[in-house]
């Protein structure tokens, strides 16, 4: 278990309850990439698969934990894609 590997983790963390927020109420797509997000899902999905396979220890659980988050971040930006393009078809636009 390497401590660096936890810093990184928990500090990339923080991050995705912010912006988890800020996708929910806002419902704006403009500033998220869904390219990103599913690159950074790979990434952790990566992480737990090395972990399970070469190096199984509790920082598994911080890759679960980053992974669902952005999950939740990508659902959310696939809402708020649909809610605007709904939108923009009653309108007309």
């Amino acid at each position: 278990m390497s401590i660096f590997e936890i810093i990184m983790l928990v500090c990339f963390g923080m991050a995705w309850p912010f912006s988890i927020h800020k996708s929910y109420t806002s419902r704006q797509v403009g500033s998220k990439s869904l390219v990103f997000l599913v690159a950074l899902l790979i990434g952790y999905i990566s992480g737990v698969l090395h972990k399970v396979f070469f190096l199984y220890d509790a920082v598994i659980f911080l890759y679960i934990l980053n992974g669902t988050m952005v999950s939740i971040d990508i659902a959310l930006y696939i809402r708020n894609r649909w809610y605007h393009v709904k939108k923009s078809v009653e309108e007309g636009t």
